[in-house]
């Protein structure tokens, strides 16, 4: 049954345009699918409690079991009328009113989409650069008909710069036949052929069928100089319809399109990378500001500055955000310094909940595109702190353990990881969310999402709409909201301030599954504090309390059986409790400590649905019985008095494994080459004695010891002699090589031979390096990205390097080394010019501080 109601709110989801009627039995539907996994919920943990009672006890009538499997039966009678409703109501629904192409976004008018097709011209802030350099793509010379994209989040104002540009009179001499077409989410690949054949004719030609036209355009398009607009193209389907009817082999033509969606731009040109549209500095938002507000006749009253800059800065420099704001503050007010103060104080509530609430509606159109199953993910965004910068794998895994992700016929083998960094992708690919950092490999390290679109999450995830989460905040009255009786209602809590607070009022919150501490200050709780919240939310199933240090683990923790995934922190955690065994559902352990060891007491055998344990110090198991272990993708950091032939017997599936302790003692052993699977390999070399001579580790396990499909490999403190890398150089598959806290000490390194094949970064974080040489053969072929922190004597980087590098970043640095990356710079810069590239570049960043500034091309 309850497979059959998350059926209808798929379809219910698919609706672009539904009104109040589906709304609220969508509402409904989840409410009623909310409360009986409650109630199943709820039934099993009263079972676990009472499992020390007799069977004949726990269903005697009146019991609680009892009581809850009456419970499930009437939910089951609730149900079917419910669905039955639905289901008819669907039924009778034309197909296209379910179609994810749907309609416009629900709030929008008819007029408000005519609007939209006309850019505004005036009060034009920041796009002179940008302007400047997408026009001098216009002008290059190419051997096909060349595409130009735009690209970025909603709001930034893709559609006024290209405007800018097809109104721009250095367009009109280049170019004498420009067209103007917006695509839109409303796509129909006939409209958008008859729209370019009106600069033609003024022939009716709708009754022509798609074919026809789309001959039409590629005859009239074939000849001669034209640049062609395409505003808002949405997926890769709709351009690729688009692009058939475009004459290829004209190399005088340009297309400019503009996409929320960066795969649209890849797929159009995969030569050209799409120009990206950045977001306007504090001085451009102030200056737009003040011309919204005041036009250009009049200026800004001294009294009104401190405010304006204020609610300037804090519209993060989303040009839409600062028009939304400036026509607030046109509004003729007798008292206009209180009005500016009052927006000042919350500018995010007045970006939403403007008369028109444009922002909203422009983000609703990217989300009503969205599929069904990364809706979710995208509104579990907001559970996060503003501004935060957000690791992929803690997001990531949380979605996983919150139910997000689904194992489907789409994903085939990939895992469940896989699944939800392909989600990630997605949602950065649509410009929905921000890259921050970027791993060696490419992928994507931490996120962002921008503060609008952050209240967007919030407002839609709240309990009004689908009660995903609820942000907890305490008012300047001392209220906490939502209120302690609403709490009850709630889905997931995250709270980022007065959390100690927030504990010791102890709210009850029955339905709650999720505990998220995302404060950006650290939380000492006090020891009365610490059963807190496993006595609140019997049913969690996820708690990430990052910031908040216990001084003990909370014993009660083992009692909540539906746990998926714990984050704690404490200096003084350095045990997992045997209890620990009875959470058969945890999947995620991420344990902050600064303690060297830590003990996990439990059974990790019995663990079954176990995936990633994962903290700095050395992990110890005390016991591995059960036959769980198959599931374990991540063992970090495990001490080496635990590496055993029994451990790796059990966890063959391991794909990321790091190692802490005395690596002398595991040198000479076989295990690590049976982990056929493993990709992902960190070497902590850390004995008690570590600054006594002959500690330092003597040698590398042979190549083949390693596993055999290694791609990732960070060494740390091993203080290995150069010579042994010759050893890493038989790793066929390492893709990545990260030396830190001396991995290799000596003077000189003279690299030589084939090694190192596939290669493609290597990360060298303090060494007393000075020469660096190849003194034979090319062992790096394949290396694009190095990275040199705290070599403080290495003087240079090998000029034969440069025939692959892309990317060279540099920090606590020698002189001399600075140059030699300039001089690989400037040799790449002439070889790109040369081969007539466009795609890419070099990149050079220098830490602020150091020899240079950052610089890049």
């Amino acid at each position: 049954m309850l497979a059959m109601m998350e059926a209808v709110l798929k379809d219910l989801a698919e609706m672009q345009a539904k009104g109040h009627t589906f709304t609220e039995l969508e509402r409904q539907i989840r409410e009623a699918v909310y409360n009986a996994e409650d109630t199943i919920d709820a039934s099993i943990t009263h079972k676990h409690k009472s499992r020390d009672r007799s069977a004949v006890k726990q269903f005697m009538p009146g019991s609680k079991a009892s009581s809850l499997a009456t419970e499930v039966k009437e939910l089951r009678k609730k149900l079917r009328p419910l669905y039955d409703e639905a289901r008819q109501t669907l039924t009778g629904l034309p197909r296209q009113d379910l179609s994810s192409a749907g309609t416009r976004a629900a709030g929008a008018s008819d007029d408000d989409n005519k609007l939209k097709k006309l850019p505004r011209e005036d009060n034009v802030v920041g796009f002179a650069e940008e302007e400047a350099t997408l026009i001098r793509y216009l002008k290059e010379e190419t051997e096909e008909l060349d595409v130009i994209s735009i690209v970025g989040m909603p709001g930034l104002g893709k559609t006024t710069l290209a405007w800018k540009i097809y109104r721009d009179r250095n367009t009109e001499y280049e170019f004498p036949t420009k067209i103007w077409v917006y695509v839109s989410q409303e796509f129909n690949v006939k409209d958008v052929f008859l729209a370019i054949l009106k600069k033609f004719t003024n022939e009716n030609m709708s009754s022509r069928s798609v074919e026809d036209l789309a001959g039409k355009v590629r005859s009239r398009l074939q000849q001669g100089r034209f640049l062609l607009f395409l505003d808002d193209v949405w997926t890769v389907e709709d351009w690729e319809k688009i692009d058939a009817a475009l004459p290829k082999t004209n190399k005088s033509g340009k297309v400019l399109i503009t996409s929320r969606h960066e795969r649209v731009a890849v797929r159009a040109n995969p030569i050209r990378d799409p120009h990206k549209l950045r977001f306007l500095t504090f001085e451009e938002s102030w200056e737009l500001l003040q011309l919204e507000v005041f036009g250009r006749n009049n200026g800004c009253s001294p009294e009104l500055v401190g405010p304006g800059m204020h609610i300037a800065r804090k519209c993060d420099g989303v040009p839409l955000a600062v028009v939304v704001i400036g026509g607030i503050l046109a509004e003729k007010r007798v008292d206009r310094k209180y009005l500016w103060e009052k927006v000042s104080v919350d500018v995010s509530a007045y970006i939403q909940n403007d008369a028109q609430k444009r922002t909203e509606n422009i983000i609703l159109l990217s989300y009503n595109k969205l599929p069904h199953d990364l809706r979710d993910c995208f509104l579990y965004l907001g559970t996060f702190a503003e501004d935060s910068e957000i690791p992929t794998w803690k997001l990531t895994r949380l979605w996983i353990a919150e139910g997000f992700i689904k194992q489907n016929q789409n994903h085939g083998i990939r895992s469940l990881e896989e699944a939800a960094e392909d989600n990630l992708n997605d949602l950065v690919a649509r410009n929905l969310v921000m890259v921050e950092k970027t791993k060696a490999n490419g992928d994507v390290k931490t996120c962002r999402v921008h503060d609008m679109i952050r209240e967007f999450c919030k407002d839609q995830a709240g309990l009004d709409n689908r009660n995903l989460f609820q942000e907890v905040k305490k008012t300047r009255e001392g209220v906490f909201h939502p209120r302690i009786s609403e709490i009850g209602k709630c889905r997931r809590l995250s709270i980022h301030s007065h959390v100690v607070e927030f504990i010791k009022i102890k709210a009850k919150g029955p339905k709650v599954r999720s505990f998220l501490c995302f404060s950006k200050e650290t939380v000492n709780l006090p020891p009365e504090c610490i059963p807190g919240i496993p006595e609140a939310f019997d049913l969690l199933r996820v708690i990430d309390a990052s910031p908040i240090k216990f001084t003990r683990f909370p014993s009660k923790l083992t009692g909540l059986i539906h746990l998926r995934y714990i984050t704690l922190s404490g200096n003084d955690l350095k045990a997992l409790p045997k209890d620990a065994s009875r959470l058969w559902n945890l999947q995620t352990v991420r344990i902050d400590t600064t303690a060297r060891e830590f003990e996990i007491r439990a059974d990790i055998g019995k663990m079954k649905q176990l995936r990633h344990l994962k903290t700095k110090a050395a992990i110890i198991l005390k016991e591995v019985q059960g036959e769980g272990g198959e599931n374990l993708q991540t063992l970090s950091r495990l001490s080496t008095k635990s590496c055993t032939e029994r451990v790796f017997s059990r966890a063959k599936n391991l794909k990321n494994l790091g190692i802490r302790g005395d690596l002398a003692a595991i040198v000479d052993k076989n295990f690590l080459e049976k982990l056929e699977r493993l990709e992902k390999l960190k070497l902590m070399h850390d004995t008690l004695n570590m600054n006594v001579p002959g500690s330092a580790l003597r040698r590398l396990p042979p190549a083949d010891s390693f596993p055999p499909n290694l791609r990732i490999l960070t060494l740390s403190s091993t203080h290995l002699d150069w010579p042994h890398m010759a050893t890493l150089g038989g790793l066929r598959k390492l893709e990545v090589l990260k030396l830190k806290e001396m991995a290799f000490k000596g003077s000189r390194w003279e690299a030589e031979g084939s090694g190192f094949r596939c290669l493609g970064s290597l990360h060298i974080a303090r060494t007393d390096l000075e020469i660096w040489t190849i003194a034979s053969g090319d062992p790096f072929p394949k290396l694009k990205n190095l990275v040199l922190k705290n070599c403080e004597r290495l003087q240079q980087i090998p000029s034969q390097l440069g025939r692959s590098l892309q990317f060279v970043e540099l920090e606590r640095v020698t002189k001399p080394l600075v140059e030699s990356a300039e001089r690989i710079k400037a040799a790449n810069q002439e070889m790109q010019r040369e081969m007539g590239g466009r795609r890419g570049g070099f990149k050079l960043i220098i830490s602020p501080g150091d020899a240079l500034a950052t610089t890049s091309s």
